[in-house]
């Protein structure tokens, strides 16, 4: 096994664990956008941006396999 092989794996993982932790992050700031009513729908929209980033940042894949 060769280090590239190695480092592609470490960056993929935190890649993802980038992709998870800032889909989490909208999703509390979409929440928190939600609870006033004038930034309703914009809450709503953030927070549903976040859920996409979080589901695949869990379970989607980079590479072309």
């Amino acid at each position: 096994m060769s280090y590239l092989t190695i480092l592609r794996g470490v960056v993929g993982f935190f890649e993802h664990g980038l992709m998870v932790a800032f889909g989490f992050l909208l999703m509390v700031i979409g929440l928190g956008l939600g609870v006033t009513m004038i930034m309703l729908p914009v809450g709503v929209v953030i927070g549903l941006i976040g859920v996409a980033l979080f589901i695949a940042g869990l379970f989607g894949r980079f590479d072309e396999r």
